[in-house]
């Protein structure tokens, strides 16, 4: 990897002040790796950082762009992102991440420099109220107004960000804190809490249901991937079908003959059907999103739900418990594996199975055989990223997952641009893994300019691919099919760069195939080159992602395939008529 900053001998670290203090005590709590964009509020935040090499900086080329990186490198560790900048514009950059990081449960420490303590309130140069811009979509924030508080405020940030349910907070530093003189200590970590033990009583209802289930089914959530091991121990000694939410892909083993797929508005067939035919739900981790229910009072309508959730405003917020385990996913799944009797479904399993069977494998040219050539490659220790659209819908329900954390989206948020810094985020956690992005022409944009990111500091694992269909192609298929084909705004083609010669600006190799007879010796040399690498997909312009559940609608009224597309028309020019007159 490239150098942090500046490879300049480290200077004494002298007098301590609030910067060194932040660095400090950074460093104490294990903060190797550090996202960010310098700026005048912050600068001596950045000054102090040359006296403190144990801590990297990646500098990014966009602050949202070091929000995401930090978030890719939470989720693929399952540890704490930490991302910074300076006040104002360079404070609101960070929100599109720290909203995605909330709805996601990110843990995420984001640090911000502020105009003078005197200044603030004054509208001066530079100066936002970014803790009040930002109190619905973290945690918890901090203004530090005593530089004796700074390093025991960042301690606290760091714990309440990592314990319970994570999540980001931000801690903004004006800048005279940060100059003021320092002559405390720096905390140590904190122990991280316990959490509440499910109730017994929670427990024992719970394996009652279990035991009269006639149909049952778990479904795991993005909560449960720290609890891989014991869902699929549960699942296993249960012998109960496992649906695992976008979210959640990875906490149960794809290969494992329970696994059923992703439910909710792209979800399998198999998935959505168990969810509206089951008679007891156990939900692991989750909190029932629109997108996983559909309409609410159409899902599960057969189910007593089994809710084991830590963050106990989730249980019952939008589908009724009838059960609520509040609790650690880790602890409650073993002690229902422990106390398991199975008692044996031919008859759901063979159900299950049929359904199973209609699932459909892309075979003809387009985005959906392109993401599974590209799928099919992956190695069991690949990370795989996503954008947002219908590239992200298709990897969700090609790819194949052996292991937790493996797999790295915006979920709750659906933030384009978040694919590309969240692989660099993911590949400088995991430099000996490959980091493989998979982003559609119209996100890909939205953050390309981290391409420098690779460029500067050496990065040679991240795997780029592009699905080009010329439109925003998740919009464009709902104007398609709700919309009586108004496509409106949502062409790119005529305006999109030739993205390997963007690649080759970067001094990042590019590969394209435009066809299914170039793909594979294209993905050979895309994967097989030593460097990071851009491979574009161009695919047919109108496609679309199916299983669907149109809005408002249940998930058993999935529509299960593609409707019949009609050939392209020709134009009038080209008519019989026409060329006759």
């Amino acid at each position: 990897m490239g150098t942090a900053h500046s490879t300049s001998p480290t200077p004494d670290r002298g007098h301590m002040n609030g910067a060194k203090a932040l660095w400090a005590t950074l460093a104490n709590h294990g903060i190797s790796t550090v996202f960010g964009y310098p700026g005048g509020a912050i600068m001596p935040v950045y000054d102090a950082l040359t006296f403190y090499p144990e801590v990297r900086h990646v500098l990014t080329r966009h602050e949202q762009g070091a929000a995401h990186a930090a978030e890719g490198w939470a989720k693929a560790t399952g540890e704490l992102g930490v991302c910074m900048a300076t006040s104002g514009p360079g404070a609101t950059n960070l929100v599109t991440g720290l909203a995605d990081a909330m709805l996601d449960s990110v843990p995420l420490l984001a640090i911000t420099g502020n105009v003078a303590s005197h200044l603030m309130g004054t509208d001066a140069f530079q100066e936002a109220d970014i803790t009040g811009i930002t109190l619905p979509i973290t945690k918890h924030n901090y203004v530090v107004r005593d530089v004796a508080e700074l390093p025991r405020i960042v301690a606290e940030a760091i714990r309440i960000a990592r314990s319970g349910r994570p999540g980001p907070v931000l801690v903004d530093i004006p800048k005279d804190i940060q100059l003021a003189a320092f002559d405390g200590e720096i905390p140590s970590p904190h122990a991280r809490p316990e959490h509440p033990a499910p109730s017994p009583d929670s427990l024992k209802r719970a394996l009652d249901l279990l035991r009269t289930a006639k149909k049952p089914v778990i479904m795991a959530g993005g909560g449960s991937l720290d609890a891989a091991a014991e869902v699929t121990a549960l699942a296993r000694a249960w012998d109960i079908p496992v649906i695992t939410t976008l979210m959640g892909l990875g906490a149960f083993p794809s290969s494992d003959p329970l696994w059923l797929g992703m439910p909710g508005m792209h979800g399998s067939v198999a998935a959505n059907r168990a969810i509206s035919e089951a008679d007891v739900l156990l939900g692991i981790g989750l909190r029932f999103d629109d997108r996983v229910t559909g309409r609410v009072n159409g899902f599960a309508p057969n189910a007593a739900i089994i809710h084991v959730e830590l963050d106990a405003a989730e249980i019952g917020k939008i589908i009724r418990t009838h059960i609520p385990v509040r609790g650690d996913a880790r602890v409650v799944a073993r002690q229902l594996a422990e106390a398991a009797d199975p008692q044996g479904h031919p008859d759901w399993h063979a159900q299950v199975a049929e359904w199973k069977a209609r699932t459909e494998t892309p075979t003809h040219w387009g985005a959906g055989a392109a993401v599974k050539a590209v799928v099919d490659r992956l190695r069991p220790d690949d990370i795989l990223s996503s954008d947002v659209g219908q590239h992200q819908m298709l990897a969700a329900q090609l790819a194949r997952f052996e292991r937790p954390r493996r797999w790295i989206n915006s979920g709750g948020l659906g933030t384009m641009g978040f694919g590309l810094p969240a692989a660099i985020g993911a590949g400088m956690a995991e430099p000996g893994v490959r980091s493989v992005v998979i982003a559609g022409d119209g996100g890909f944009q939205m953050t390309a300019q981290e391409l420098a990111t690779l460029k500067m500091y050496d990065i040679r694992n991240v795997k780029i691919c592009i699905i080009n269909n010329s439109y925003l192609g998740m919009v464009r298929q709902w104007q398609e099919l709700f919309h009586e084909k108004r496509y409106s705004e949502v062409w790119l083609g005529d305006s999109n760069p030739d993205f390997v010669k963007l690649a080759d600006a970067y001094d990042v190799p590019g590969y394209r195939a435009r066809s299914a007879e170039e793909l594979p010796s294209a993905i050979d040399a895309w994967l097989n080159d030593p460097k990071s690498a851009l491979l574009e997909i161009v695919v047919p312009h109108e496609h679309g992602v199916f299983p669907m559940v149109p809005a408002g609608a249940a998930l058993f009224e999935m529509i299960e395939t593609e409707p019949p597309r009609p050939a392209p028309q020709p134009a009038p020019e080209q008519t019989k008529e026409t060329s006759e007159a």
